[in-house]
């Protein structure tokens, strides 16, 4: 890559470069605005994740690999910077910067939490398709018979936090046991659960109001596979019905089963505040 070329990412402009006035916007030199994009630079990591590939972590990491080119020449520096204009490809592919999408479904019974079944039975995709032009997925799984709360995005940073153990994401399910569950299980259940695949730690649990002994609420935050039935299961409880009423603080109200909906700018800032604080 030359200099002028490495200057150009830099947004400094190599045939001026005594040049000290500034834009509106307190810039050494002001952008020029061409339709959609402006010319600014932006991170290389950075463009990978928006266009839902990855966390930028994540595309440091292919960067060094060498899966990107950037017009037509691998690049493998970090902190590299390129233009909207710039043909940028991931393992081939040419990327474009997407408009980020945020969608909740209240999933419903007897669908798969996948973007492709190779039985050939109904997933979530089918459900959402249709919803936008951008390619999204669902963050985080519910098996087939959960019901409830299912975010889905195309936001490749965001949906790796809300799915890292680290970030202690909140989840919070109505579980409908077989039989009344008793004081002395819920005290247990409250402190504490170690299954074979680890330490499960219980944030509350309740008796779901006005539904008796055998209608359960649990926050958790932990997403491990089935990890409420297995609870229950270790106390000998079996699950009849499991629901999400609420992910990262996003819930179903007023979402029919079986429907989509478009987050909210208010929800989205919700989210990145409490995951990027």
């Amino acid at each position: 890559m030359g200099n002028a070329e490495k200057k150009r990412r830099e947004g400094k402009n190599p045939g001026h470069q005594d040049k000290k006035k500034s834009d509106k916007k307190g810039s050494a030199y002001p952008e020029k605005k061409t339709g959609r994009y402006s010319d600014r630079t932006v991170r290389l990591n950075r463009l990978i994740a928006n266009a839902g590939i990855c966390s930028r972590r994540e595309a440091d990491n292919y960067i060094e690999a060498g899966y990107v080119t950037v017009n037509d020449e691998v690049v493998k520096e970090l902190g590299t910077k390129v233009l909207a204009s710039d043909n940028v490809r991931f393992k081939g592919k040419r990327l474009n910067p997407e408009k980020k999408v945020y969608l909740l479904l209240n999933k419903p019974k007897d669908v798969i939490t996948t973007v492709d079944d190779p039985h050939a039975r109904k997933t979530v995709i089918d459900i959402v398709r249709g919803a936008c032009n951008e390619r999204i997925y669902p963050v985080g799984r519910l098996d087939r018979n959960t019901t409830g709360v299912l975010l889905f995005t195309n936001d490749g940073e965001l949906a790796k936090k809300l799915t890292h153990p680290k970030y202690k994401v909140a989840k919070i399910y109505h579980a409908e046991l077989d039989k009344p569950l008793t004081r002395n299980d819920m005290n247990e259940i409250a402190g504490g659960v170690t299954l074979k695949d680890g330490y499960v730690e219980i944030d509350e649990i309740a008796y779901a109001s006005g539904s008796g002994l055998s209608s359960v609420g649990l926050q958790i935050h932990s997403g491990k596979n089935r990890i409420v039935r297995r609870i229950f299961e270790h106390f000998g409880y079996k699950v009849k019905k499991l629901d999400r009423v609420s992910f990262a603080g996003l819930t179903k109200k007023n979402l029919p089963r079986g429907r989509w909906r478009h987050l909210t700018v208010k929800e989205v800032s919700m989210l990145k505040m409490n995951i990027f604080k």
